[in-house]
């Protein structure tokens, strides 16, 4: 990559790829920044050491990191890897050094990498960067320079919570659907073509090559360790499976709250109460476990009306995401609009 066209960083200030061995204070850097603006860290070295490991990944290509004078870790950003339609940007920088250009500097390499990447997408397609931040009151430097950066606020997704300090409802499943729970040590990838299926309603998907995909799915929950017994939840009906609630027993380090990772009903099943049936179904597990709360992500606007569901049993939005975008090329649109 040339770095002609990078604004030039200050005196004493460097820039190098990312190698695993700045795992540790690149979190460190994160939970700082999360502090900062939230007041509570968000991320833990397991958790981001799964991501650094997945199977395409790519630190020295996709990944940079920015030294002060010191030779601290002040500044991080990635793209992730194997994206091409829509490539996703994450950055970092220590709240001391918001005004020292460190940003400004990752986000002109962050644009320049990605539109070096433009070239892998299909002919024709059209092609963006794409990056969240906290909601704009929250974390006003971050959401501040993508602005003027000119990236365009596009879509608000939202962290929801609830308490679980009373038993929940007793799930209540419509006719001929029936409660499985995924037994460790057998076949994973039924579970993983439903997951595949019902989330191409979702906003941004990008069909991808299946064995590629199955690879970075199964990579993500063997290596974090979070598949356990109880908590992957099958809506049947027969012998097929038409819903699914993939749950974790805890959520970046808070061992208090468990997480719905993926819930999903396929598209012929919806709207009879399934979804609502497996959420109350995960709550009585994580209930019985001794969990104080549970919480999810969600599209505020997704067109399956997750959101609408998760508030009628009851969780309420604790944060908001920003989602902001670049485009890079113009052309046909790929990706699931709705």
């Amino acid at each position: 990559m040339t770095t002609a066209t990078l604004p030039p960083l200050k005196t004493g200030y460097t820039d190098r790829p990312t190698t695993l061995a700045d795992l540790e204070e690149v979190v460190a850097l994160m939970n700082t920044c999360a502090v900062a603006t939230t007041g509570a860290a968000d991320e833990t070295v397991e958790q981001v050491r799964t991501y650094w490991e997945m199977p395409n990944a790519n630190l020295e290509a996709n990944q940079r990191v920015v030294l002060n004078p010191q030779g601290q870790i002040v500044g991080w950003v990635e793209l992730e890897d194997g994206d091409v339609v829509v490539i996703h940007m994450d950055m970092f920088v220590h709240p001391d050094y918001e005004n020292e250009g460190v940003g400004e500097y990752l986000y002109a390499w962050s644009v320049e990498r990605s539109r070096e990447r433009v070239a892998n997408a299909p002919e024709g397609t059209r092609v963006v960067m794409r990056a969240y931040s906290r909601a704009a009151d929250v974390d006003v430097w971050y959401s501040g320079l993508l602005r003027e950066q000119g990236m365009q606020l596009i879509r608000h997704f939202w962290h929801m919570d609830m308490n679980l300090d009373v038993p929940p409802p007793t799930p209540q499943w419509s006719e001929g659907i029936t409660l499985k729970e995924y037994e460790l040590g057998t076949d994973k990838e039924p579970i993983f073509k439903v997951r595949r299926e019902t989330f191409r309603d979702q906003f941004g998907d990008v069909e991808r090559p299946y064995d590629e995909h199955f690879a970075e799915w199964s990579h993500y929950w063997e290596s974090e360790g979070v598949l356990i017994p109880g908590l992957w939840l099958l809506a049947m009906d027969g012998d097929k499976i038409v819903g699914i609630n993939l749950c974790k027993p805890e959520h970046n380090g808070d061992a208090d709250r468990g997480w719905v990772s993926s819930l999903g009903v396929m598209r012929d099943y919806r709207r009879r109460g399934i979804g609502e049936a497996l959420l109350y179904a995960a709550f009585g597990k994580m209930y019985e476990m001794g969990k104080k709360r549970v919480g999810l992500g969600v599209d505020a606007s997704s067109i399956t009306g997750a959101a609408t569901l998760y508030k009628r049993v009851g969780m309420r939005v604790e944060k908001q995401f920003d989602m902001h975008e670049l485009e890079l090329r113009a052309g046909v649109d790929t990706t699931t609009t709705g």
